[in-house]
């Protein structure tokens, strides 16, 4: 338990030899850790999961998401360990207004990916209606693509409606064959029972009407069969360029098009949108409660302790500074006077060289 008390009072950024000093302060301190560090850790959760969304590969997700939840340990340490408790109430918030927006931000960017995580069974349906549509517009453009299919389509039609045509004709003749012959009276028939001349007449007509039948239907056929194939072919064209665009369909699962399926749902979702708003508000109470809690706590022993430390730092800092200063001004002050008087020396003795020059000149001349 101590090993464990001395982690989060280094994950909350206090200072242990303050800290051991003030034992009453140690509580507060671990909950300030611990909740830093599992912030850090749900970090690295969301930041794996994105990356694995990302790349499908687990080792790249493990290491980046350890990564960045060192960053965000270190960030929401920095944040925490820089706050100092002041007398006035007003200039603590001042100065913890940027460390609150900060950590709002950063709550923001870690609960996305944990939020596609747990509607992640919603999110994937979503995807899959997305990709049928996708599909669906797939499959439309490329038939806009091959309008060859369509006329050919046309034209089996048109081939097999000529062949009904034909036996449509073929069995209005037999049925006035049938008329003739059991004596049926009709506006083309004679009303007589029996095979007479007119039912000889009818039975050639309809044994004419049935061998153009046969014979169209084996041409029609014939033709049929070869636009059918032709179809074909353009249809093992039309999947060929349907399969090159398979892989990105299948592959509309990253994490842009998540997010998106999931602003989707929200949108279409009152209670969706509820539970994703309260899973955002949780992340930014866990990411600002550090901060909060030591804006709201009364100002400690620590507090004192570590303002009194920091107070002599700043008293020791005076004194060197004074004390180098008149070191200074004395170092300079000596040099000043030893230069000038060296100077004024040696401007003197050389007027006296020169006035013993001059009047050696002038002796001469007497």
């Amino acid at each position: 338990m101590h090993g464990l008390t001395r982690f989060f009072w280094f994950c909350s950024g206090a200072n242990f030899a303050i800290l051991k000093r003030t034992p009453t302060e140690s509580n507060k301190y671990v909950g300030i850790g611990a909740t830093v560090f599992f912030t850090g850790v749900l970090a690295a959760l969301a930041a794996g999961y994105a990356l694995f969304t990302i790349f499908q590969s687990l080792l790249p997700a493990v290491i980046f998401g350890l990564l960045w939840g060192l960053v965000i340990f270190n960030l929401d340490r920095f944040i925490v360990s820089s706050m100092r408790k002041k007398e006035k109430a007003w200039a603590e918030w001042k100065l913890a207004i940027p460390r609150l927006v900060l950590a709002v931000l950063l709550a923001f960017v870690i609960s996305k990916p944990l939020e596609l995580k747990m509607f992640e069974r919603e999110i994937n349906r979503e995807l899959d209606k997305q990709k049928t549509l996708f599909i669906a517009e797939s499959k439309a453009n490329l038939a806009k693509g091959f309008p060859e299919i369509q006329e050919l389509e046309n034209n089996i039609l048109a081939l097999k409606a000529e062949v009904d045509e034909a036996e449509s004709f073929r069995n209005q003749v037999q049925k006035e064959y049938d008329a003739e012959r059991f004596g049926e009276k009709t506006s083309g028939t004679s009303g007589i029972v029996g095979l007479g001349t007119n039912a000889k007449k009818k039975e050639e007509q309809l044994d004419a009407a049935q061998r153009d039948l046969d014979q169209l239907r084996t041409r029609n056929q014939a033709r049929v069969d070869t636009l059918e194939k032709q179809i074909r072919d353009f249809m093992a064209l039309r999947q060929a360029e349907f399969e090159k665009q398979q892989p990105g369909i299948d592959g509309f699962d990253g994490l842009a098009a998540r997010i998106d399926a999931m602003s989707r749902l929200t949108e279409e979702s009152a209670a969706m949108a509820l539970a994703n708003m309260f899973i955002i508000l949780l992340f930014i109470a866990i990411e600002t409660s550090p901060i909060f809690v030591k804006l709201i706590s009364a100002r400690g022993p620590y507090d004192e302790l570590l303002e009194l430390h920091e107070d002599k730092v700043k008293l020791f800092k005076g004194e060197k500074w004074t004390f180098a200063k008149g070191e200074s001004e004395a170092r300079v002050s000596y040099f000043q006077d030893t230069h000038f008087y060296a100077t004024d020396l040696k401007k003197e003795r050389t007027n006296r060289k020169n006035q013993a020059e001059t009047e050696q000149e002038l002796s001469k001349w007497k």
